[in-house]
Formats: structure tokens, C-alpha cells, sequence
């Protein structure tokens, strides 16, 4: 029985979450930069077993593309032939980051460490992408 793992692709920067073993909490684990996904994916999945990858599918309100769709895009694909043992799948990534800020802002971060901190949204957005899977399940 394996984790979930999410990803929220950004140019610079990517969010990481992780589940816990029984797959009932979504956990943010790390946010990396971008250039590095390749790299920390390889070293996770040889010391943790994963059995499903979940990439944030990001799309504009009026469902047309972002900047980001196709490469979100292209890495499922990509995941989904390097790794063939794990279900790759997009997760609609529609207001995380607007409700990671808003859980910063609940747990009382103050407006400039949020600001200090914008690795901290990337990876609670990937904890939201994560727990919209999980409740798709």
C-alpha cells in the first residue's frame, strides 16, 4: 500500500504534499524548484513507496487554458511513461491557491512573512490539490 503525492508545477518554484500511509491526511512535504522535480522524484519514490501521482491541472475560471495547462500537461505524460507502476492523473488546481493563502492567513501568518514565504503556498497548495483527489476517491 503506497502514498499519494501531489505536485503543483510552477515555473520557478513546485509544491510538493504527500498522504500518510493510509491515505486519509494530505500532508505538505517540500517545495523545490522546478528544475529539481526530476531529481527529488527519483530519490522520494527509492525510499518511499508511491502509488499514485497526482498532477494540479490548472485552468482559468472560464475553463480555458493558463500558462500552465500544457505543461502540467506534459509532465502527467511524461510521469506516466518514467513511472509506469504509478497512476498518474490530473487534479483541477481552480482557487489553491487562493485558499493556501487563506489557511496561511487562518493559522496567523502575518501579511510579510506570507510574503517571505511564497515556498510555504506552493507546497499547501499541492496539500489542497492532494485533498481534492482524495475526496474524488
Amino acid at each position: 500500500m503506497g502514498r499519494v503525492l501531489a505536485i503543483d508545477l510552477g515555473t520557478k518554484r513546485t509544491g510538493i504534499a504527500v498522504t500518510d500511509i493510509l491515505k486519509i491526511t494530505a500532508n505538505p512535504l517540500e517545495t523545490i524548484r522546478t528544475i529539481d522535480l526530476d531529481k527529488f522524484l527519483k530519490d522520494y519514490f527509492s525510499k518511499e513507496e508511491v502509488e499514485t501521482i497526482v498532477v494540479g491541472f490548472p485552468k482559468s475560471m472560464d475553463g480555458s487554458d493558463t500558462n500552465m495547462t500544457q505543461p502540467s500537461i506534459k509532465l502527467k505524460e511524461k510521469l506516466a511513461a518514467q513511472y509506469a507502476d504509478k497512476k498518474v492523473v490530473l487534479v483541477d488546481e481552480r482557487f489553491t491557491s487562493k485558499l493556501a493563502m487563506q489557511s496561511m492567513i487562518t493559522m496567523g501568518s502575518k501579511k510579510k512573512d506570507r510574503k517571505e514565504k511564497a515556498g510555504n503556498l506552493d507546497k499547501i497548495s499541492a496539500a489542497i490539490i492532494l485533498q481534492t483527489y482524495l475526496e474524488q476517491i
